[in-house]
């Protein structure tokens, strides 16, 4: 049976380390990697910035975020793993956690990484968000 895996991911280093622990441990993973990569509009919320100017860059976001998440898919497709990229809008730990839940996802994969209080210094605001929201495994590299 394949699992569905979801792999949430942004331009960090972590996001790098994520990609890389997938490839070094890809024997454990069946199934196709769902690359996703949300779009966090609230920082676009700045309000001296005229509505053309949103536009545009809610256009190189979504580009960047397009570049970003190829990237990642030809290093997992040359190791030998099925992958698709997805990019959203929202906010990323609610945006995880509904695409997570409402789909049926098997395994979230996510980094550990943040600032803040303890847990999230641990674990990373989404990680800790997504440990406490998701129905299905978490699995933290």
């Amino acid at each position: 049976m394949d699992d569905k895996i979801l792999v949430p991911l942004d331009g960090s280093p972590t996001a790098t380390r994520i990609v890389q622990g997938i490839i070094r441990e890809k024997a454990r993973f069946f199934g196709p990697l769902t690359l996703l990569h949300v779009i966090d509009e609230d920082k676009f919320a700045y309000r001296m910035i005229p509505d053309f100017q949103v536009e545009m860059i809610r256009e190189n976001a979504s580009k960047t975020a397009k570049h970003l998440l190829e990237t990642h898919q030809e290093n997992l497709e040359r190791a030998g793993l099925l992958t698709e990229i997805r990019i959203v809008s929202g906010s990323p730990r609610q945006v995880v956690c509904r695409i997570a839940n409402d789909e049926n996802f098997n395994l979230v994969i996510l980094g550990r990484r943040g600032a803040g209080e303890i847990r999230d210094v641990l674990f990373g605001t989404i990680s800790n968000y997504a440990l406490h929201n998701v129905r299905c495994p978490v699995m933290l590299f």
